[in-house]
């Protein structure tokens, strides 16, 4: 959530801001609830202070013995109240209008994110990696989806019998690689200085409210009878762990993973990649959230990407680094970067890791607070960022796609064999 004070005293800033990330923004409808609500404000303390001004008078009357002078005043101090009770009711109208307004605002994007209009914008940072060439290998590349069910590995069909359209099911060595990346990545977090967590799968309002899922973004989540959520990414739990505590600049930077399924209804992804497992509503994700200074950041973004780069380069997946533009970040972000891994079915990169730094904007509505005595006095909002570190899904069918071999097996990386049992390639007979 922006600062209102923000708002109000940039409101040209805010306007240009939201025209560079396509978002709606009124800000003539801002400008007339903010007046009305500091209109009441001041009626609110005008009013409060001559009630109080009465009430003494009252009390010096009814030493004096003036009774009937008395009760004339306890007259006036009544239609006070009443009148308060209008003005009361006006200024929480305001308020809440104002909030609503707030909460549907997305963020400022930093000054060093690229203003474009959308993905068909967003710079490239840099490559690592190169893509086989399956042609000079005398290898016609298969897409996971074909390569999975012919290894019995992957059964989309008892995916939608189970449940419906968009769920999978993995069988032995599908299910084995799937537990062995989840474990790759969290080892490789943990060694990097994360702190492991186990988190609910299930949210409440006021938890995905303070990561901005709520309520910009309701039609994409799953809801329980009992108006709970499933957690459409780790993201909620992790930075809402410390939601209305405040921390001591000691404690910062926190870095949190954590493995979680997680769960979308892609509402408004209608056709886009309805093939394989690549958008799916439920998938397995580690997650990455860090809690910093506004003063470090933009510096843990950087160690952020390069957290997520490192499982990348471990397993020997080629990918690249894109910035993505003021028209295609996300809500909550300021600046982001996202990972897209090389997969052969595209022909080209795919995102696999979105790394964001979201300011302030998510502490605000979380209450999320740092202290640091010797800067400054009282309490200030915390930075939050998240990445995906990974995305397992599209890590398991990034592997199938750049490791298969000529006779229709896949090769293992190096890395996972351990966690594979020593399995170095997945064949038919998985």
């Amino acid at each position: 959530m922006l600062d209102i004070k923000f708002v109000r005293e940039n409101q040209e800033a805010v306007a240009e801001a939201m025209r560079n990330r396509n978002a709606t923004w009124d800000g003539s409808a801002f400008a007339e609830l903010d007046e009305e609500r500091r209109r009441a404000i001041q009626e609110e303390e005008a009013l409060q202070a001559e009630r109080n001004a009465a009430s003494k008078e009252i009390g010096r009357m009814m030493g004096q013995g003036l009774k009937e002078d008395a009760e004339a005043v306890k007259e006036r101090v009544r239609a006070i109240n009443d009148e308060l009770a209008e003005v009361s009711r006006r200024r929480e109208v305001a308020d809440n209008a104002l909030r609503d307004m707030l909460l549907a605002t997305p963020n400022m994007p930093d000054a060093a994110t690229p203003v474009g209009k959308d993905e068909n914008d967003n710079p490239e940072v840099r490559r690592w990696g190169t893509p086989r060439d399956f042609a000079a290998e005398g290898i016609e590349a298969k897409a996971h989806w074909d390569l999975g069910p012919e290894l019995d590995i992957i059964d989309f069909e008892r995916g939608v019998k189970l449940a419906e359209s968009r769920f999978y099911v993995l069988g032995g060595l599908g299910a084995r690689l799937e537990r062995a990346l989840i474990n790759f990545m969290l080892d490789q977090h943990t060694s990097r200085g994360y702190k492991e967590w186990w988190v609910p799968a299930i949210a409440n309002a006021t938890t995905l409210t303070g990561t901005a899922q709520l309520p910009k973004f309701e039609e994409d989540l799953f809801k329980t009878t009992g108006g709970l959520y499933l957690i459409p990414t780790a993201e909620v739990q992790l930075t809402n762990l410390h939601a209305q505590e405040t921390l001591d600049v000691s404690q910062l930077p926190l870095n949190y993973t954590a493995f979680t399924p997680c769960f979308r209804e892609e509402a408004g992804s209608a056709g886009r990649d309805t093939r394989g497992i690549i958008r799916v509503h439920q998938f397995s994700k580690v997650e990455m959230v860090k809690y910093a200074t506004p003063e470090t950041g933009f510096d843990e973004l950087e160690k952020m990407v390069a957290d997520a780069e490192n499982i990348l380069q471990k397993l020997e997946l080629p990918y690249r680094v894109i910035s993505l533009c003021t028209g295609d970040i996300g809500f909550s972000s300021a600046k982001t970067y996202d990972l897209e891994v090389w997969l052969p079915c595209y022909n080209g990169y795919k995102e696999i890791s979105s790394c964001s730094c979201c300011t302030d904007f998510q502490a605000r509505r979380a209450g999320i607070r740092y202290k640091d005595p010797e800067n400054f006095k009282g309490s200030r909002y915390v930075y939050t960022l998240n990445g995906s570190g990974l995305a397992v899904g599209r890590t398991m069918a990034a592997i199938l796609e750049n490791y298969q071999q000529a006779d229709g097996s896949v090769k293992v990386p190096d890395a996972l064999v351990p966690y594979m049992g020593g399995v170095t390639v997945i064949g038919p007979e998985a």
